[in-house]
């Protein structure tokens, strides 16, 4: 018999949400995408404002310019894509869903896992089981955990087909190494599943980190969809696209063709605007990749510190590789947080988004076990309060020596510094060399 709510559930069963409080739904309430914190380029805003008087409607997937920007990004990554094997929609969460119900099936997903893939699955009933991931790293599952899950779901009467994954992850801000990465896809395409590879944050590396990144679509070409969210690394959150790209056999061009069905079907069509803007984005002009390359490099120097920071607060976190954001486990600050009523990932959730006055959505949100103290922490509400604030972190060469900046990044080694008893806060800036840059993630998954 198959348990009795699945998309709860783990290899083991285990139920991976927990009670929820009234008011804070799991997707309604759910985190969006870390947000750049940064001005927007006049460039891109010229593009937009250009475009805002088309009358016409952009066709299904995304107009011709569009997906030629796409085949090139694509093009330029290593991965060849003919005009029939892409496709764009007014984001990932409406791309996912589309692909979801095009190959139908269970859905399985590491644990922790971006907030927004779960919800697709569940919209369509479709039943999504969590695979613990390797010590190491996160999005992907661990091989052997995926093979016993998938033995276990098909035992139960279950029919997995997809396992979606992140080769750039949110929420841990991890990378997997590529040997890890293959024996992942390699155990999926073994039992038959299907790959979708988020590669939202795959432009997002920190500098400086000699981390390696492959795409398993390099690996397994017949076997693996690449999804990429523009709002990750390209657009602002207010100009939603999203793009994929389908294996090159048969398959791949029948697989394209249900989704752009399903994406007709539900009007997920992008507006001229968002369309023109994905085109020149995913073009990559001289301006756009400059910001982008600046964004990435302002983002890692602010994800160490606030890494060093939690690290010196006591708590445990993976060393950041790319996004804007780390994954931080309190466990070890249990008895100090109980003390003030935080017993689970909602309660820490709620005490750090009023503590932090920023927003630190708990592991609950990203599939993580309820009852573990862990949260996401962003950091482009750490590159200041206003506009002036934000664009002078980007330009700075010493973004952390900035006066806002420096006081943001106290007040995080300040709340654990209290929780954990230190005399004062902590100053991650000065604090560097504080512990090895490489530990920090001792916790047991």
């Amino acid at each position: 018999m198959r348990p009795s709510d699945p998309t709860a559930r783990d290899h083991q069963g285990h139920g991976t949400r927990g009670p929820v409080p009234e008011g804070r739904g799991p997707v309604r309430y759910g985190p969006p995408l870390p947000e750049p914190g940064l001005p927007v380029l006049p460039e891109l805003a010229g593009v937009v404002a250009g475009t805002a008087g088309r009358p016409h409607a952009e066709p299904p997937g995304g107009p011709p310019a569009l997906l030629e920007a796409a085949r090139g990004h694509w093009q330029r990554r290593g991965l060849a894509a003919e005009h029939a094997q892409v496709i764009a929609a007014p984001g990932g969460a409406p791309l996912l869903l589309a692909l979801t119900a095009a190959l139908g099936g269970d859905v399985l997903v590491p644990r922790p896992c971006p907030a927004w893939w779960v919800p697709q699955a569940r919209l369509l009933g479709r039943d999504v089981f969590h695979v613990p991931t390797p010590a190491e790293c996160g999005g992907v599952p661990d091989p052997y955990a995926l093979l016993e899950t998938v033995r276990r779901v098909r035992a139960e009467g279950g029919d997995p087909r997809l396992l979606v994954l992140s080769v750039a992850d949110d929420p841990t801000a991890t990378v997997p190494p590529p040997e890890v990465l293959h024996e992942a896809v390699e155990a999926a395409v073994g039992e038959g599943l299907h790959v979708v590879s988020d590669e939202t944050w795959r432009d997002t590396l920190h500098p400086g980190t000699d981390t390696v990144l492959f795409s398993p679509a390099e690996m397994f070409p017949a076997h693996v969809t690449v999804l990429t969210d523009l709002t990750g690394a390209f657009l602002p959150p207010s100009l939603p696209a999203a793009c994929a790209r389908f294996p090159p056999t048969g398959q791949g061009a029948r697989l394209a063709e249900r989704v752009l069905d399903f994406l007709t079907a539900t009007g997920a069509v992008l507006a001229a605007p968002v369309a023109a803007a994905a085109a020149y984005v995913l073009d990559e002009p001289e301006e756009i990749t400059a910001r982008r390359t600046a964004a990435a490099r302002l983002h890692a120097r602010v994800a160490a510190a606030a890494h060093r920071a939690v690290l010196a607060g006591g708590a445990l976190a993976r060393p950041p590789r790319a996004g804007r954001h780390l994954y931080v486990d309190l466990d070890p600050l249990r008895p100090p947080l109980a003390a003030r009523g935080v017993t689970d990932a909602q309660d820490l959730e709620d005490f750090l988004t009023a503590r932090l006055g920023m927003p630190a959505p708990g592991g609950h949100r990203f599939g993580d076990d309820p009852a573990a103290l862990r949260v996401r922490l962003s950091t482009g509400p750490l590159l200041g309060s206003t506009p002036q604030e934000r664009g002078a972190s980007l330009t700075s060469p010493e973004p952390l020596e900035l006066p806002h900046v420096a006081r943001l990044l106290s007040m995080v080694g300040s709340a654990l510094g209290e929780l954990r008893g230190s005399a004062g806060p902590v100053d991650p800036v000065s604090s560097e060399g504080n512990g090895p840059a490489g530990e920090g993630w001792e916790s047991e998954r």
